[in-house]
């Protein structure tokens, strides 16, 4: 799946390398519910787009791992956002709530392009 990665634009890598980032930055705040939430379903995610890829190749259908890991990971920060606070954590919180909310509307017409025929690389 790398090798795919690497042939796409530069946007789209560094959008990739910033979900890889502010996702991983999860294990930093593992003593906060939201941190450990986060990187269960960091890890989570990943497992599921690698059996997908097994699976698929390299198509839109791999946003599904992030559908499903993602969605109920983003409602929840969502409901917990007020209590966030200030600070590194804070800030993370922040950022991983926005960055995976983007990220799932991405990968929600993606796997929508998919579902209707657009069986091409992602």
């Amino acid at each position: 799946m790398l090798e795919q990665i690497g042939r796409e634009p530069f946007w789209l890598q560094a959008w990739i390398a910033w979900l890889v980032l502010v996702n991983s930055a999860s294990i930093l705040f593992v003593r906060r519910a939201e941190g450990r939430f986060a990187l269960l379903a960091w890890i989570a995610s990943a497992v599921t787009m690698g059996l997908l890829f097994e699976t698929f190749g390299y198509t839109r259908i791999l946003g599904l791992a992030h559908l499903i890991w993602w969605t109920p990971l983003v409602i929840w920060l969502f409901r917990r956002r007020a209590g966030f606070g200030e600070g590194a954590f804070g800030g993370w919180a922040r950022w991983l709530l926005v960055t995976n909310a983007v990220s799932l509307a991405i990968d929600t017409v993606d796997v929508a392009r998919w579902v209707f025929g657009d069986r091409g690389p992602a």
